[in-house]
């Protein structure tokens, strides 16, 4: 194995499986990329079998206020004097036979990001892995009423076509990279292949959004020809959507912004300033860009 700091030790019955990559941090708008791994995990009953150990992958101090810096600091709980917890960040791999499918989810890493993906790289020589999922989400101008939209990326071209018939549309952009970028770019010199799905959630809900969740893995299911029962989820997520339109409703400016982005969201017209409703999020303090 290329690090000692991937851990196996359990070695499950799987033929060639799929691999699926949920991760905090980068790309997890509404929690839909680590939500989407964990409803997974506990629908599918899938086993913890491997870990990748956390320490020098992530940064616990770093300059700036108590504010900032309690960010990135493990968390404790100390009762009575006595200190009862300590977590540091979690990478652990699941397994589900009955799916030939491996589910990841952790925190993407501050640092050594090599290393960090020559775990993964080296789990996927283990097991056969030949393909690798992502799941992701950014904030951008959708309205929550409305289904996200689902991006792909992909390591090679022969993918577009693949998951055009899903709805999928291909990923133009420019910016700052993450470490899924940094697998995709890689994964072929280790005989892989890697798709990267990110959808778009709406920027002026903050917290997990069990909507998107919902639509993202109805339709992740789907691409995985997994069976899986959304009926708990689908209840939560109506309630949630209910719960907030109420609340804009409270909000008369707010929602003749929202009214506007759902007339412009089903008539596909990609509005990148989208006036006043950007101008909102910002005062807001919610960049979109």
């Amino acid at each position: 194995m290329a690090s000692g700091k991937l851990t196996i030790w359990k070695r499950p019955k799987l033929s060639t499986p799929r691999l699926l990559l949920g991760l905090s941090g980068w790309m997890n708008g509404g929690e839909v990329s680590t939500g989407t791994v964990n409803y997974l995990i506990e629908k599918l009953g899938a086993e913890k079998f491997a870990e990748i150990e956390p320490e020098g992958f992530y940064l616990y101090s770093f300059p700036g206020s108590m504010e900032i810096t309690a960010l990135f600091r493990p968390h404790t709980k100390i009762k009575d004097g006595l200190i009862k917890d300590y977590e540091v960040p979690t990478n652990a791999f699941y397994y589900n036979e009955q799916n030939d499918l491996i589910l990841f989810v952790g925190k993407e890493p501050n640092l050594q990001w090599q290393e960090f993906a020559d775990c993964i790289f080296s789990l996927c020589s283990e097991f056969a892995v030949k393909l690798i999922y992502f799941i992701g989400s950014v904030a951008g101008l959708v309205p929550h009423t409305r289904e996200p939209r689902l991006f792909c990326s992909f390591s090679d071209a022969k993918f577009k076509e693949s998951f055009q018939r899903y709805g999928v549309k291909s990923t133009d952009y420019e910016g700052p990279a993450s470490i899924v970028t940094y697998l995709t770019a890689n994964c072929s010199e280790r005989g892989l292949s890697m798709v990267s799905f990110v959808a778009t959630v709406p920027a002026y809900v903050q917290g997990k959004n069990p909507k998107c969740v919902e639509a993202v893995i109805r339709r992740l299911a789907g691409i995985l020809g997994v069976q899986i029962g959304l009926d708990d989820l689908r209840v939560t997520s109506d309630a949630f959507e209910k719960k907030l339109t109420d609340v804009v409703q409270e909000h008369p400016e707010l929602a003749s912004n929202i009214s506007k982005l759902e007339e412009d969201y089903d008539n596909e017209i990609f509005d990148s300033e989208m006036g006043d409703l950007k101008k909102w999020l910002e005062q807001q303090g919610i960049r979109v860009d």
